[in-house]
């Protein structure tokens, strides 16, 4: 499923449950939502909501980390 889908499908039954598992094991193994959207065609948005209703524990955001002081 490595192939854009056409913008403003809706992605539905097994069709997206095949895809939430492609995205859910791209996920895992380090790939941001961002490529994830950009790669397949879809939203930032879409690709998150997929994920997390997979069941995806969603990493924090990069950048650099605050350590208090102590």
């Amino acid at each position: 499923m490595a192939e854009t889908l056409r913008k403003g499908t809706r992605v539905t039954g097994s069709e997206r449950s095949q895809l939430a598992a492609e995205l859910k094991k791209r996920y895992d193994e380090g790939e941001s939502i961002r490529s994830l959207a950009a790669s397949t065609g879809r939203s930032y948005g879409f690709v998150h909501r997929l994920l997390t209703e997979s069941g995806v524990t969603l990493r924090g955001r990069g950048g650099a980390t605050r350590r208090s002081r102590g």
